[in-house]
């Protein structure tokens, strides 16, 4: 009771009642300060959006191109730059929310507040103008009344003065002593009359004075009050809210930085250093000893192992070292003018038996090869039997349809079936070449050199024309270690493989150059976790224990297979597992 007694008597109009001026510029400054406040929050507001702006520009601008060349895409650290900026453009979004709601929750509320102060303000201002007047107004009656009071008391005391003068003049006569007196009381009447309105409006002035200061002007500048500390409490709210906005971003914001660190986390460099030996690795055993060979001692096939060389290395000079990526690639179409092979080119450049790729590489796309026509020819056959059915259906019953209908289709798919499978038989039997391939193939720098000055091309053991005791039927020779087509590396730009030899029907060796730089693995879709133990029983499938972390290649194409891949003490492994047996999460 006692706090709000001191409230009560702290008031603005009881200790303030004489500054009127002054709490109408006070007000004023005040609805000008929180005005200029919402234009800090309107200019924060910009700031913010400008901010996310620029950071969804930095996400685009720095965002990794997908092109088929991109042979990094499935490196962790890439990965992990590429969820960093997922992140960001969630953070730049967090930030147009907080633009947002500054906008619509804070700088509106004080803009509607500013104008509320500006008319209330402006009404009480009007009723204490009105007051002040009215008082001024009633003094100005009273100021009228008490000169009107001293005029007529003058007067009074002037005609009482000349009436004792005229009657104690002896030589005036009774009629003009009559005359003063009647003026005498004309004039004491008149100053009665005056006193009395003087204390008449002075009371009135007094008290009408009493309920200005008391009761009238103190209610204007209680609301004033009212009114400035509204704006004040306002301004409280207003900046809590602002800091508010702040805060209800925050958890999603603390999840993006979350998500930053676990990006972080994530990347192995073990795994992407395998990563590179998976995609580079050409499956050559390194060079052997070069041998010695005495110059002494006559070398009958050193003419043609000379002829042999300087049409192998001129043509190694001219595709290895004169000539850029860029022209290789147009060379592959070039050099298909002049063989009769052509056609045998799949539409990365490869050769449809990628036989003009490293051992290790061309198993990788054979076995992506083989499981590609696996899925396709059982979508194909499922699609067969699909028909079969409807048509069984249709014959069955007529009514439901012309079997007639489908007949075409079903042939159709049944060629197409054919074939699928005729084409995978064909892939099946080149993975299975290419895996039961036994002997060691020596890189192309094992197969050089240096004889007078001069490069010849050599098997390690010194032979020179072993490629030439072979009978060339188009097909690989597995027990060829050595000839042009091993002495041509992934950097001159040629084909290792035997198809590109000279006159093996394949195509000269300047048919197609290495196109290592083609070749793209396959990028994880995602990571997927075991949920239960799985025994590999069927061609294609690879076994995983419970728990096991694996890479998801291709999601389940309604099979109910999904292809995996994972690292073990053998190296990279890809197949097949049970989608009801993994948990997966893809990337975004």
């Amino acid at each position: 009771m006692a706090a709000q007694e001191m409230d009560n008597s702290t008031t603005w109009g009881k200790e303030l009642w004489d500054q009127f001026d002054n709490i109408a510029t006070h007000t004023q400054k005040g609805i000008d300060f929180i005005e200029r406040f919402g234009g800090f929050i309107r200019d924060r507001s910009a700031i913010e959006v400008e901010y996310a702006l620029k950071l969804r520009r930095l996400v685009k601008n720095y965002q990794p191109k997908k092109s088929k060349e991109d042979e990094e895409n499935e490196f962790s650290s890439l990965i992990a730059f590429k969820n960093v900026l997922k992140e960001v453009a969630d953070l730049a979004g967090q930030r147009e929310v907080v633009a947002e709601n500054l906008q619509n929750q804070v700088l509106q509320g004080i803009l509607l507040l500013a104008k509320n102060l500006r008319e209330e303000r402006k009404k009480a201002l009007n009723q204490g103008a009105t007051l002040t007047q009215s008082l001024h107004t009633q003094i100005g009656t009273l100021d009228r009344a008490k000169r009107s009071y001293e005029k007529a008391f003058r007067e009074a005391e002037k005609a009482i003065e000349s009436y004792h003068k005229a009657d104690a003049d002896f030589h005036l006569s009774r009629a003009d002593v009559e005359k003063q007196r009647v003026n005498m009381n004309i004039r004491n009447s008149q100053s009665e009359d005056a006193k009395s309105e003087y204390a008449n409006q002075l009371q009135i002035t007094n008290k009408q004075q009493q309920q200005h200061y008391q009761i009238a002007l103190p209610e204007v500048f209680n609301r004033l009050q009212e009114l400035d500390e509204k704006r004040t409490r306002g301004m409280k709210e207003f900046i809590k809210r602002s800091a508010d906005v702040e805060y209800e971003v925050s958890p999603i914001i603390a999840h993006c930085l979350e998500g930053i660190v676990k990006a972080a986390d994530s990347i192995n460099e073990k795994d992407d250093s395998m990563i590179v030996i998976e995609k580079y690795q050409s499956g050559f055993q390194p060079p052997g000893d070069i041998p010695f060979e005495d110059l002494s001692k006559p070398d009958p096939d050193a003419a043609n192992n000379s002829q042999t060389h300087n049409s192998s290395t001129g043509l190694n000079h001219m595709t290895g070292k004169g000539t850029t990526k860029d022209k290789l690639k147009k060379r592959v179409g070039i050099f298909g003018i002049f063989t009769g092979n052509k056609n045998n080119l799949s539409t990365d450049g490869l050769k449809e038996d990628f036989s003009d790729l490293p051992p290790t590489q061309r198993r990788k796309k054979l076995t992506a090869k083989v499981q590609e026509l696996q899925q396709k020819v059982a979508q194909e056959q499922a699609a067969s039997d699909g028909l079969m059915k409807m048509k069984g259906v249709y014959e069955a019953n007529s009514m439901l349809g012309d079997p007639r209908t489908v007949e075409e289709q079903l042939n159709e798919s049944v060629n197409r079936l054919d074939r699928l499978r005729h084409e995978l038989l064909r892939y099946q039997k080149l993975l299975e070449q290419a895996n039961n391939q036994s002997f060691i193939q020596h890189s192309p720098q094992s197969n050089r050199v240096i004889q007078n000055g001069q490069r010849s091309s050599r098997h390690s053991n010194g032979s020179s024309n072993h490629e030439n005791s072979h009978e060339d039927n188009g097909e690989d020779h597995p027990d060829d270690a050595g000839s042009l087509s091993s002495s041509a590396s992934p950097e001159s730009g040629l084909g290792t493989s035997h198809t590109s030899l000279p006159g093996s029907g394949q195509g000269s060796t300047n048919e197609q150059p290495m196109n290592e730089e083609f070749y793209e693995a396959d990028t994880p879709l995602g990571t997927c976790r075991a949920l239960y133990p799985f025994d590999a029983t069927s061609e294609g499938s690879i076994p995983m224990s419970e728990g096991e972390e694996l890479q998801v290649i291709e999601v389940d194409q309604g099979d109910g297979w999904t292809r995996v891949r994972r690292f073990s003490s053998k190296g990279w492994e890809e197949g097949f597992v049970p989608t009801s047996y993994i948990e997966c999460t893809l990337y975004a």
